[in-house]
């Protein structure tokens, strides 16, 4: 099996499981932005004090590598925002699948920016996988709705564009990591440190002006929190060591197999039912990837 593939899986494995933290951490009395907060506040110490005993002397990269850093982060900020208004809309299944349109914009802006892209049969894989995203949306109790106001509906924007600032993410982690001399673990942890700097000042920051004392809740709440930071954490290496290895279109392709552990997660955990509908949109979704893989 090869290595990004491992490293996909554990990925999926990791994040699964921060995402039902901060579905918890959402209803505890932090804000969006206080939940994203703590994903990167209680990791990155852990990845700057193994970057700085691990490496004696920094390995050179290009000058692309902080300009890719920045626009991940931030991109990752807003996307992960985005995620934590829609579990507060949506159950926790749906909002995962819904964010999961990034797969299918992923390789978009992977055209645009690395100069990345796809077969035409992985296209057609990702016209099948917005049906699927289609299926998910919630139309309005009004007869005679358009299609307009359905496709504008809360679950439907928060999820699309979620996957938008995660597909930039991606693509613009891999460009950091392709940016890094060395192993592809050594190009991950490089990359990933300088994303949490860039992270931890721009939204704490953001925090201190717009929500005074967020930070402070993020504090007091560490004993769980602590628990996103150290999931986040496995789950950010898994993907940047994937990202290293493999376009950032097919690594997400294949961690759309978070579907299937989200939908276990909403039963299981959160007690939370899951309409004949949505399974219909999960499955379209689910097959699409497969497609996708397939004809990679």
């Amino acid at each position: 099996m090869d290595a990004w593939i491992i490293y996909t899986l554990g990925a999926v494995v990791f994040q699964t499981a921060r995402f039902m933290l901060q579905k918890v951490m959402a209803s505890s009395g932090l804000s969006a932005g206080g939940a994203t907060m703590a994903r990167f506040v209680y990791s990155a110490p852990i990845v700057w004090v193994a970057t700085a005993i691990i490496l004696a002397d920094w390995p050179s990269f290009g000058a692309g590598y902080w300009l890719y850093a920045v626009a991940g982060g931030l991109a990752q900020i807003l996307g992960t925002v985005c995620v934590v208004l829609l579990f507060q809309s949506r159950n926790f299944a749906v909002g995962i699948t819904l964010k999961k349109s990034e797969v299918l914009l992923t390789v978009l802006v992977g055209i645009v920016i690395l100069g990345e892209g796809v077969s035409w049969a992985g296209f057609a894989a990702m016209v099948l996988g917005v049906l699927g995203v289609l299926f998910l949306s919630d139309p309005p109790k009004v007869e005679g709705a358009s299609w307009w106001s359905i496709l504008t509906g809360r679950a439907v924007v928060l999820g699309v564009v979620s996957g938008l600032f995660f597909a930039i993410s991606a693509v613009s982690y891999r460009g950091a990591t392709l940016a890094v001399e060395g192993e592809p673990w050594l190009r991950a942890l490089i990359a990933l440190s300088g994303v949490l700097l860039v992270q931890n000042l721009c939204l704490g920051a953001w925090l201190l002006v717009r929500e005074p004392g967020e930070i402070t809740r993020v504090a007091k709440a560490w004993r769980r929190a602590s628990w996103i930071g150290l999931t986040s954490l496995g789950g950010s290496f898994c993907w940047f060591s994937a990202f290293s290895l493999q376009n950032a279109g097919y690594v997400f392709a294949l961690g759309q197999l978070e579907v299937i552990l989200s939908l276990f997660a909403s039963v299981l955990f959160f007690h939370e039912r899951v309409t004949r509908k949505e399974v219909v949109g999960i499955t379209l979704i689910t097959v699409s990837v497969i497609v996708l893989v397939a004809v990679t």
